[in-house]
C-alpha cells in the first residue's frame, strides 16, 4: 500500500505539472470539449491576451478593463499559478438574471427561465429594483460564483457556463410564493397553506390511538378535529431559496456526470457561489475556497472551508457505514501517524466519526491499513488522492492502481449561509470578498481585511475603479515578487503559488439594489 500511495502522489503531481486529467477523462481526449477553455467572460479578452495571462514566469494579474461589464463596481483580479498546471484552472462567472414566470407545464433543460442584465451600471442605474409585490412579476437576482479547478480545467470551465442556470431553474418554481410577501410556503404547490391550530377541547376529544394513527380527526374527514401529531411545519421563503441552490449544486453534478461519456470534461472543481435576491446574500461553499465580508472594518466569516480535516467525522461515518467503499485497503479509523506492525497489541491513541477527542485503544491488524485521511492541514489527503471533500466532478477518479472510487467521499452539496443586508447600515468600503484557495493559503481573513480596507481608505469613494484596483492589490499581495528565484510576499513568506481569483463586492450598491 506505501508503494501505491507513493506512486498515488507522484502520478498526481505528474498529472498536474503537465496539465493532465489524472485518469479522469471518460472515454479518453478524442471526446470533444463541452466548452472551450478561456478566461471569464466579463473580462472581454482577446485571444492573444488569453495567452499571455497564462505566462508562468511574470504570472500577470488580469483585471476588469470595462467596469460597466460587472454590476455594482464589482472589482475582480486574477494571476495564474506559478507552473502547477499548464492553464489556470479557476473559472469566475457574474450575472445579472432576470428570472421569467414559469409557462404552462414542466421547464425544460432547453429553457432557460430568465434573461440577461449584462448592460446595468455599475451605480445600479437603468435596473430597476426587483419589486415582488405582485404575484405576476418577475423577480431579479444578482450572481457571482468562483470555480477552482484541479486535475484538469474542464469541469470549471462547465460549471461555469452552467450553475446560474440551474439556479434560475429552481427559484423559477417557487418564483410565485417568492414573490408574495409573508407568505409561508404551502406543503404542496398549488394549495394554500394550512395552520391546525389544537385547542383544549379538540385534544382531550382525541385519543392516542386514534391520533396516531390518524383515524377519527384525520384531515380528510370533515368536520373532524385535527390529529394530534399533524401540526404542519413552517417553511420560510429563505429556506426556499436555500433549497433551490443546494438543489442546483446536485443537478449541476448529475449533469457534468451524465455528459463525461459525450464531452471531454476534465477532473473537478470546487464551487463558491453567491446570490442577491431580496434584500440577502446568500453564499454557498462545496469547497475550500472563501467569502467574508468586511463592514466597518469588521470581519464577517460567510463560509467554511470543507477539508479532510474538517470534514474527518463525515467521511469517517460514511466509511464505517460502507466498509466496501475502502476497497478493504483503508481503515477509516485516525490515529496520530501510520501504525506499525510491531505496535499490533500495543495500546495508541485513535478517534473515530464518534469522537472529537482522542483515546486509546489495543492496535489489531486491521489497523496497520491505509488511513482514509491522512496527513495535515494542506497535505491532507481523503484516500491518498485528494485534498477536498465538497465540490463537483471527479466522478471517474479512483485511488492510483485500484478500483477504489473516490467521489462516494467527495459530496457536491454546498452548505449555503444567509447575510441580510437589510439589517445593516453600509458604507462604501464595506465589501464581500470571494477568493479562492490560492488567496487564502498564504492570507488570513484579517490580513486580506486589511489590505482592502487600507487600500480602499486612499481611493476616491466616488471611482467606481476603486474595487477593481483593491481587488488587483489583494492578488498582488497573494502572488508577491519574484525574488531568489520564488514568489515572495511581506517579511519574505512564500508567496501563493496557486491561481488566484478574487471578487471584491461593495455592499452599498446591493444594500441600494435590494
Amino acid at each position: 500500500m506505501l508503494t501505491r500511495v507513493k506512486s498515488a502522489v507522484a502520478n498526481f503531481m505528474g498529472g498536474m505539472m503537465a496539465g493532465g486529467s489524472n485518469g479522469d477523462h471518460s472515454g479518453g481526449s478524442d471526446l470533444p470539449l463541452k466548452y472551450p477553455y478561456s478566461r471569464p467572460e466579463f473580462l472581454g479578452l482577446s485571444p492573444d491576451e488569453v495567452e499571455c495571462s497564462a505566462d508562468h514566469a511574470s504570472r500577470p494579474i488580469v483585471i476588469v478593463k470595462e467596469t460597466k461589464r460587472l454590476p455594482w463596481a464589482t472589482g475582480y483580479a486574477e494571476a495564474i499559478n506559478a507552473g502547477k498546471s499548464a492553464l489556470n484552472e479557476d473559472q469566475a462567472r457574474c450575472e445579472v438574471l432576470v428570472i421569467k414566470r414559469k409557462p404552462g407545464g414542466n421547464p425544460t433543460s432547453s429553457q432557460i427561465p430568465m434573461t440577461r442584465r449584462r448592460s446595468s451600471l455599475p451605480n445600479g442605474e437603468g435596473v430597476d429594483p426587483p419589486s415582488c409585490s405582485d404575484r405576476t412579476e418577475d423577480l431579479m437576482l444578482n450572481y457571482w460564483a468562483l470555480f477552482d479547478g484541479h486535475a484538469g480545467s474542464g469541469a470549471a470551465v462547465m460549471a461555469s457556463h452552467l450553475l446560474h442556470h440551474h439556479v434560475a431553474l429552481h427559484l423559477q418554481e417557487v418564483l410565485e410564493i417568492l414573490c408574495t410577501p409573508n407568505l409561508l410556503a404551502p406543503t404542496c404547490l398549488g394549495e394554500e397553506p394550512i395552520n391546525h391550530h389544537l385547542t383544549p377541547t379538540s385534544q382531550r376529544a382525541l385519543t392516542r390511538a386514534a391520533s396516531l394513527r390518524g383515524a377519527a380527526g384525520a384531515p380528510c374527514s370533515p368536520g373532524s378535529p385535527p390529529t394530534r401529531f399533524f401540526t404542519e411545519k413552517k417553511v420560510s421563503q429563505e429556506s426556499l431559496v436555500i433549497g433551490a441552490i443546494e438543489n442546483a449544486f446536485k443537478d449541476m453534478d448529475m449533469q457534468i456526470e451524465k455528459e463525461k461519456g459525450v464531452y471531454n470534461i476534465s477532473g473537478g472543481c470546487t464551487a463558491l457561489a453567491v446570490v442577491c435576491l431580496l434584500g440577502k446574500l446568500y453564499v454557498a461553499n462545496a469547497g475550500d475556497s472563501r467569502a467574508i465580508i468586511i463592514r466597518a472594518g469588521e470581519v464577517i466569516p460567510v463560509s467554511a472551508e470543507f477539508t479532510p480535516e474538517s470534514e474527518r467525522q463525515r467521511l469517517q461515518f460514511l466509511a464505517y457505514m460502507q466498509p466496501q467503499l475502502l476497497g478493504n485497503e483503508f481503515t477509516h479509523l485516525e490515529f496520530p501517524r501510520r501504525v506499525q506492525r510491531k505496535e499490533v497489541g500495543k495500546r495508541m491513541l485513535y478517534r473515530d466519526f464518534t469522537m472529537s477527542g482522542w483515546a486509546y485503544k489495543t492496535i489489531e491488524d486491521d489497523d496497520l491499513k491505509f488511513p482514509l485521511i491522512y496527513g495535515e492541514g494542506k497535505k491532507a489527503r481523503v484516500l491518498a488522492t485528494i485534498g477536498v471533500t465538497r465540490g463537483l466532478g471527479d466522478h471517474s477518479l479512483k485511488v492510483h492502481d485500484s478500483n477504489i472510487y473516490i467521489k462516494p467521499f467527495l459530496s457536491c452539496c454546498p452548505e449555503v449561509r444567509v447575510y441580510p443586508l437589510g439589517q445593516y447600515e453600509h458604507g462604501a468600503d464595506d465589501v464581500l470578498v470571494l477568493g479562492s484557495d490560492g488567496l487564502w493559503d498564504v492570507l488570513s481573513n484579517q490580513e486580506a481585511a486589511e489590505a482592502v480596507t487600507s487600500f480602499l481608505a486612499n481611493c476616491n469613494p466616488d471611482d467606481r475603479h476603486r474595487y477593481t484596483m483593491a481587488a488587483q492589490d489583494l492578488v498582488m499581495r497573494a502572488r508577491g515578487v519574484l525574488k531568489d528565484g520564488g514568489w515572495k510576499i511581506s517579511n519574505d513568506r512564500l508567496g501563493s503559488g496557486d491561481d488566484i481569483s478574487v471578487f471584491i463586492i461593495p455592499l452599498t450598491h446591493a444594500s441600494k439594489q435590494n
